[in-house]
C-alpha cells in the first residue's frame, strides 16, 4: 500500500467544464431578452447541431434520458417488446426501456473495445426483439456498420446512446447519422455541456419528428414560443399524454458556444489523452485500445483497468491513493445486471456477462476535460505511477 500523502498542493477535478466568456455573455443576453424557456435560441441550437452532425433533424431536450425515452416511444417500443443493450452503461439506458413497458436484454461487450458486441447481440435476438441500443462507451464509436446490417436484416430499430460521443466519426459519417435515432447528453461533465440537457437526432420523417416535439412538451400541439411570440392564436390542443422534456433557451445559450468550440476542445482533450498514454506506458494498468481505423474517438473518458493481480492494488485502493494526491476519479460503470433492481426483477446473476463484469470490477476513470492543462495531465500521470510504485515517464 502506498504511503500516506500530505494534503496535495495541486488538485485536479474529474471533469472541469471549459466555459468561456461567450457562454457567459449569451446567458446574460438571454436573461435580458425576457425569454428564458424554449424559444429562438433552442431552435438555433437544434439547427446548428443538425448541421454539425449532418442529421436531417435534431430536437433539443432536457437530458439524454429524455432523448432515449422519446426514441423508444417514436420507434413504437412497448409492453411485450425486448430491446438489446449493453450492461456496461449508465442506468438511464436500461431504465428508459423499462419505462416504456419493454424488457431490457443485456448482451456482453467486446473485451478489447468495451463496447457492445455485435456477435453477442445476434445471439440474444428473439422473436420479441424490437430494437438494438448500443452505447458508444467512453467516446469510442461502436461498430455501427455491423449493428446497422444486423438491424436491417432482422427488421429492428437501431437507437444509439451517444451520451459520450458527440464528436464521433465512423468511415466519414458523424455519430448522429448512423442510426434511426441517436441520443446525446449535455450534462455538466460532457464534452459539450449545457449544465443539464440533451439532443435527439433522427433520420426519420417529418411526421415522426413532429410527434417527438409534441411528446417532449406534454403532448401539446403548440409550444409557448409559437403561442406567445405574436404569430396567431394562443390556443393549443393536447393530442397525447406527453412529457416535460423541453430544453430552455438559457441552456441553449451555453450550448451554442460550446458547439462552436467542440472541435477545438477535442484537440485539448486529445493532448491530455496522449500525455496519459506516454505517462502511463510503464504502468501495469490496462489502458484504452486505439480506435478502429477510419473512426474517431470522442475522448470523453480515459478509463483504465486496475487488476489487483498485476497492479498490487485494487481500484478502491488506487482511487483513495489518487484522492490523497489531489486527483479525482470516477467509475464507469458498475454493470447494470449487478444492480439490485435488474438482478431482482430479471433474475440476472454474476457470470452471465464475464467481459462486462471484468471491466465493471476493475475500471477507473481518470480526469479528462478541455479545462485541463498539460501540468494537470502530468500531475495525474505522476500520481498514478507513484501510487502504483511504477516508473515515472522520462
Amino acid at each position: 500500500m502506498a504511503a500516506v500523502v500530505d494534503t496535495p498542493t495541486r488538485v485536479v477535478p474529474f471533469a472541469r467544464p471549459a466555459i468561456g466568456q461567450e457562454e457567459i455573455d449569451e446567458v446574460l443576453a438571454t436573461l435580458r431578452s425576457g425569454w428564458l424557456t424554449t424559444g429562438p435560441r433552442v431552435r438555433l441550437f437544434e439547427q446548428r447541431f443538425a448541421d454539425f452532425t449532418g442529421a436531417p433533424h435534431a430536437v433539443a431536450l432536457n437530458s439524454c434520458t429524455a432523448a432515449l425515452h422519446l426514441a423508444l416511444v417514436a420507434a413504437g417500443i412497448g409492453p411485450g417488446d425486448e430491446v438489446i443493450t449493453t450492461p456496461l452503461t449508465f442506468c438511464a439506458t436500461a431504465n428508459t426501456i423499462v419505462q416504456v413497458g419493454a424488457t431490457p436484454v443485456f448482451a456482453d461487450i467486446d473485451p478489447r473495445t468495451w463496447n457492445l458486441s455485435p456477435a453477442a447481440v445476434a445471439e440474444a435476438i428473439t422473436p420479441r426483439t424490437r430494437a438494438i441500443l448500443p452505447v458508444h462507451y467512453a467516446g469510442r464509436p461502436v461498430d455501427v456498420v455491423a449493428f446497422r446490417a444486423l438491424a436491417d436484416a432482422r427488421g429492428l430499430a437501431l437507437i444509439e446512446d451517444a451520451a459520450h460521443c458527440a464528436e464521433g466519426i465512423v468511415q466519414g459519417r458523424r455519430i448522429g447519422t448512423t442510426a434511426d435515432y441517436t441520443c446525446f447528453s449535455f450534462y455538466a461533465t460532457k464534452n459539450l455541456t449545457t449544465g443539464e440537457g440533451g439532443m435527439l437526432t433522427t433520420t426519420a420523417g417529418a411526421q415522426v419528428v413532429e410527434r417527438i416535439r409534441v411528446m417532449a412538451l406534454h403532448g401539446m400541439s403548440r409550444d409557448a414560443w409559437s403561442r406567445y411570440e405574436g404569430r396567431g392564436a394562443v390556443e393549443y390542443d393536447v393530442v397525447e399524454p406527453g412529457f416535460k422534456y423541453n430544453m430552455m433557451d438559457l441552456q441553449a445559450a451555453i450550448g451554442l458556444h460550446q458547439l462552436s468550440r467542440l472541435e477545438a476542445n477535442l484537440l485539448r482533450r486529445e493532448a491530455v489523452w496522449d500525455a496519459y498514454d506516454r505517462g502511463l506506458a510503464g504502468s501495469p494498468l490496462v489502458r484504452p485500445a486505439p480506435p478502429a481505423p477510419g473512426s474517431r474517438h470522442a475522448r470523453h473518458l480515459y478509463t483504465v483497468l486496475v487488476d489487483p493481480m498485476w497492479c498490487g492494488i485494487g481500484r478502491a485502493g488506487l482511487a483513495e491513493a489518487l484522492a490523497a494526491r489531489g486527483v479525482a476519479t470516477s467509475v464507469h460503470f458498475k454493470a447494470l445486471h449487478l444492480h439490485s433492481y435488474y438482478a431482482g426483477r430479471y433474475a440476472y446473476r454474476r457470470g452471465q456477462f464475464p467481459h462486462a463484469e471484468y471491466v465493471s470490477d476493475t475500471t477507473l476513470s481518470l480526469p479528462l476535460s478541455a479545462g485541463m492543462t498539460p501540468a494537470d495531465a502530468a500531475h495525474v500521470a505522476g500520481a498514478v505511477c507513484d501510487a502504483l510504485g511504477a516508473d515515472r515517464p522520462v
